[in-house]
């Protein structure tokens, strides 16, 4: 299993205190809360790596791809 990683985040107090809340009513923790915030985020942004470990491309492919080569 890969390890996880951690980071310091520094929160306006009403952020937090809404963060804080919306768990609760979830059944969840605080910071599963915000893993799925940030995955959800991700995925809605194209930004979240696929099965693959690449990024999921978006617009044209470049010149020298082939058509059937883009995701």
């Amino acid at each position: 299993m890969t390890p996880r990683k951690s980071f310091l985040l520094r929160l306006d107090p009403a952020v937090h205190d809404a963060l804080a809340r919306w768990p609760a009513d979830e059944m969840r923790s605080t910071n599963a809360q915000v893993g799925f915030l940030l995955r959800r985020a991700l995925a809605d942004a194209g930004r979240l790596l696929g099965e693959s470990g690449e990024q999921a491309r978006r617009g044209r492919p470049r010149k020298h791809e082939a058509p059937d080569e883009q995701e």
